[in-house]
């Protein structure tokens, strides 16, 4: 997609001095867009309505309000059937990890009766229902875990060795939760240290997959692909203490994540899907 003055100039801002491709994830297009007010972030969507947005400003309002530190959604709509979101442009620099520890503990403390989000919204390959649910068993395995391995069987990334492990690691989970309750607690949902900044020497909680969920859920996520060191995990734990036997559970957690990968970029991910299914 081609960003144009034409288009430009039905965004909701004025005095446009520039519109710069930049770095934002591999799943919307993203701009830096300088004004002569200020400066603003800029991802679109192509060929979406308006509402594809709509999750993501949610998360980001219910982060904020939860004492942390976020990008702020400014305006957000549709121009020439490409969905776009407007925030605050941050320049990224250094931070403390134990800081990044003490702000994620403090999203974690923000709690709810139920697990979800409230809505359902589509991703790149999957609709996702985020429906309240006062079952984090029912839910985490029918609205997160099945669409993802539906998928994989529907793209041929799904075998015998897959399906029997899987069965065995759900009954692992299941078993565990119907003896062991958990919080809903408010989770970033996609926490990988890419979606970590540094700006202004604070740490900042950046696009967010948010839903309130077990905290071990957003746990597990930043074991997947690294960049978080003990100082955050001392960190958080100060203020929210790690429960018992966390390290036998985080395998489940991260199945999701991985399994998430599997489904978007193929058998490259298969190794690693494999060997967590193969502790069960």
């Amino acid at each position: 997609m081609q960003i144009n003055q034409n288009w430009l100039k039905q965004l909701p801002i004025k005095n446009i001095i520039s519109c710069q491709s930049v770095r934002g994830g591999d799943i919307n297009l993203a701009y830096k867009i300088v004004t002569l007010q200020q400066q603003y972030f800029m991802k679109v969507q192509p060929k979406h309505s308006a509402k594809y947005f709509d999750h993501e400003k949610r998360g980001l309002k219910e982060i904020a309000q939860a004492g942390v530190n976020t990008l702020t959604p400014i305006h957000s709509g549709q121009i020439e059937g490409d969905a776009y979101l407007l925030l605050n442009w941050l320049d990224a620099d250094v931070g403390s990890q134990r800081d990044l520890g003490y702000e994620v503990a403090k999203l974690h403390m923000k709690h709810n009766d139920q697990f979800g989000f409230g809505d359902k919204y589509e991703t790149k390959i999957l609709k996702k229902d985020n429906q309240w649910n006062s079952s984090w068993a029912d839910f985490y395995l029918n609205q997160r875990v099945m669409p993802e391995v539906n998928y994989a069987k529907k793209v041929g990334r799904w075998n015998d060795f897959r399906e029997h492990h899987f069965q065995n690691m759900m009954e692992n989970f299941l078993d565990y939760y119907s003896k062991n309750q958990v919080l809903p607690s408010l989770c970033h949902g996609d926490l990988w240290f890419g979606n970590v900044m540094f700006a202004n020497g604070k740490p900042y909680l950046i696009d967010p997959d948010a839903v309130y969920a077990d905290r071990e859920f957003d746990l597990a996520m930043t074991t997947v692909f690294g960049g978080f060191n003990q100082d955050f995990y001392q960190a958080y734990s100060e203020i929210c203490p790690f429960n018992p036997g966390i390290e036998k559970r985080l395998p489940w957690y991260r199945f999701y994540y991985l399994c998430m990968h599997l489904d978007l970029f193929g058998e490259s991910y298969g190794d690693e899907v494999d060997a967590i299914l193969a502790q069960f």
